[in-house]
Order: structure tokens, then sequence, then C-alpha cells
């Protein structure tokens, strides 16, 4: 079951809104469009009962019935929306950390177990410099090949981001990771972060 945690003055938010919709038995639906990739984005619509798939995962909010999109279900696990007051009147926020990657045990294959970390973990702090990091394949059955992209690439850190930053990380987190290697054209650039 997807966990999909709705706060109090989230509930209570959705609520009014559903109430000016002056239709009975209108819930919400959460959806991810584009799961599993670094475009997923998480939304909220409203589900009248006309709308309902029989598929959908639903979660009684007392307030209101939550539906979950069934192909959704497994980028929603820890999703969190709240809702804040502040000084334009209030903002819904929806944080869904396994959108763009879904949750992966380490039974799963080891790309996807790349992948996950380099999701999850690796490219959100690469993001804050336009950069990303993706992975092209695993070479010696040990040894993952990489590629950098947006700011990364043709920057004079990378080799310092590449070793201090994400080799170390993927080897801690997929232990059968004995090194990385990086494929990048780094005499490219155009969007560098540092030159």
């Amino acid at each position: 079951m997807a966990l999909v945690t709705v706060t109090e003055p989230a509930r209570d938010y959705l609520a009014q809104l559903i109430e000016k919709q002056d239709v009975e038995g209108m819930g919400v639906r959460v959806f991810v469009t584009q799961p599993g990739t670094k475009h997923a984005e998480t939304c909220l619509a409203y589900c009248p009962p006309n709308e309902v798939v029989p598929t959908d995962e639903k979660i009684d909010l007392e307030k209101f019935v939550l539906y979950l999109d069934h192909a959704s279900v497994p980028f929603l696990e820890d999703a969190y929306v709240d809702y804040s007051k502040d000084q334009m009147g209030g903002q819904l926020t929806i944080k869904a950390p396994n959108a763009k990657v879904p949750n992966v045990d380490e039974n799963a294959p080891l790309n996807d177990r790349i992948n996950y970390v380099l999701a999850s973990e690796i490219n959100p702090g690469l993001a804050s410099h336009g950069g990303e990091v993706s992975l092209v394949e695993v070479v010696e059955g040990s040894v993952a090949v990489l590629r950098f992209g947006g700011g990364c690439q043709g920057c004079s850190a990378v080799s310092l981001t590449l070793k201090q930053g994400v080799e170390t990380t993927l080897i801690e987190r997929v232990p059968e990771i004995t090194g990385v290697r990086d494929v990048t054209d780094h005499s490219v650039k155009e969007n560098a972060y540092y030159q």
C-alpha cells in the first residue's frame, strides 16, 4: 500500500476547495506524470465519482476520499502533502521523493539501484550547479560508466566531483560497485559551472 501522508491543514484546505465544487462525492486524485523520469511531476486533481477508476487505491481521509492512480502507486511511496498559510493566503506543497525513481531494494537489478542513488542522492546536489549525471552502463561487472551533463559537462571541478562525491556515494550505497568511469566529452565547455 502506497503511503501518502496528507497533513491536517492540507486536508482542511482540500476539503474547502472540494466544497466549492458542489459535486456530491467529489474526491481528490493523486498521480505522477512521466513517473520514473527526471521530468516526473506529482499532481493533485478533483476526482468526481464518474472519474473514479476501479484500479485506484482509495484512502478515506474522512473529509474526502483520496484516490491514488494505480500506475503511480510505486512512485508515491513516502509522498507528503502539506498546506501552510502565508501572507498571500497559503501554499499547498507536495513532496514525492520517489516520483522520479521508485524506491528500490537490494534485490533490484544493479542498474536500477545505481539509477536510484543517482536520482535520489547525487543529482539533487548537482542540480544546484545546473548539472546532472546518468548511468551509461556497467562494465567489467562492477564499474559504473557515467555521463555528466548540463553544468557538469566541461566543468574543471568534475574530476573532484566524480571521485569525492559520486564514486564515494555509489560505492557506499551499492556495494557491488568498485569504481566509476566518466565518458563525458569535457572539451565541450559552453554550459560548464566552473571553466
